[in-house]
């Protein structure tokens, strides 16, 4: 027998599927969810079907985009001589809070991790590749986490990318072996930055 009534039950089932939410957590956004208005509720319901229905990737880097280019590929002030390469979309915010990037970004979409059946082929390096064509770049950056993954991800990129004469670089491990880069404060982000080194 459940412990709430069905509409509410569902709604707290929904909200453990996400990330990093248990049984207590989602039943608290369930019943502040069920307290709120009905006009409260129906923002909620309708920023979920916009970040379906109105976000894509961008045509160029890959980043969460609600047009053709992101807000940086966009940007003509951006240096195009350095690309800064990520495993994930999320990647890019703790590096931008050091506000001392100014280059592009590309997004890979993940890791190489052979267990979970992903290769180099799984990730989106041909359009790395494809950018690297006009020779605006000058230096790639492998920004991907520290962890097993994503060092395999950084040495394959590095031995694949530094034939072309580029200056290819890795963040420093300024960031905890096996933490993400979200997890990352503005200090240690700005630190590895700036302490890269050569792959």
């Amino acid at each position: 027998m459940a412990d709430f009534a069905e509409p509410l039950e569902r709604l707290i089932s929904e909200f453990r599927r996400l990330p990093g939410i248990g049984q207590k957590s989602a039943q608290r956004l369930a019943f502040h969810v069920m307290r709120a208005d009905r006009e409260a509720a129906l923002r909620l319901s309708q920023a979920l079907l916009d970040v379906k229905d109105n976000l894509a990737l961008c045509e160029v880097c890959n980043n969460i985009s609600s047009a053709k280019l992101c807000n940086f590929c966009a940007d003509p002030r951006r240096n195009r001589e350095t690309i800064c390469v990520v495993e994930d979309p999320h990647s890019i915010v703790p590096i931008e809070t050091t506000r001392s990037f100014d280059g592009l970004y590309h997004v890979l979409h993940g890791a190489i991790s052979p267990l979970r059946g992903i290769g180099p082929e799984q990730l989106k390096i041909k359009g790395l590749l494809e950018r690297l064509g006009s020779g605006e770049t000058k230096e790639i950056i492998l920004a991907t986490n520290p962890t097993v993954e994503g060092e395999a991800t950084a040495a394959y990129l590095g031995r694949l990318l530094k034939p072309l004469g580029l200056k290819v670089t890795r963040i420093a491990m300024g960031i905890p072996v096996g933490s993400d880069l979200d997890f990352a404060d503005e200090v240690t982000m700005l630190k590895s930055l700036e302490n890269r080194r050569e792959v």
